[in-house]
């Protein structure tokens, strides 16, 4: 049924649940998965001067995390006694909306599902805080499995 799955991934407690979750349908259907780590663009290139380091800092600190997040998916997607493995390639995304990159990343994949974690905020902290993956339900027309 699925032949290429985009998992979102941050590297949260959140995300772990799609993870797994990704990786399971990716194994039960022999479907290629692309783990999308998606930096928000750096917040204060429009404050007055730009200091290089500062933007520096931020993108080797976003690699750092991807690379860690990339690592849990690479670990299940691994073959073991019982599973095959699961084809895995992974991708960066920057300067533009998470939410944007991720449904841009899957439409150029030719992804036919996409697999986003929720923290299952309501209420006023979700109207506060924002839902990547509300905005990633909202903007995409591929499919979306959201996990919580």
């Amino acid at each position: 049924m699925f032949h290429h799955i985009v998992l979102a991934t941050d590297g949260s407690p959140a995300s772990d649940h799609a993870v797994t979750l990704a990786v399971g349908l990716a194994r039960t259907h022999g479907a290629k998965l692309t783990a999308v780590y998606a930096i928000d663009p750096y917040p204060y290139l429009g404050l007055g001067e730009v200091n290089p380091m500062g933007f520096q800092a931020y993108i080797s600190a976003a690699q750092t995390q991807a690379e860690e997040a990339y690592a849990k998916v690479r670990v299940l997607c691994a073959a073991s006694d019982k599973a095959p493995s699961v084809e895995l390639q992974v991708r960066m995304v920057e300067d533009q909306a998470v939410s944007t990159g991720i449904v841009q990343t899957a439409q150029a994949e030719g992804a036919d599902l996409i697999v986003v974690g929720s923290h299952g905020r309501s209420g006023i902290a979700r109207l506060m805080l924002g839902s990547v993956a509300s905005k990633v339900v909202a903007e995409s027309p591929i499919p979306v499995l959201v996990a919580r």
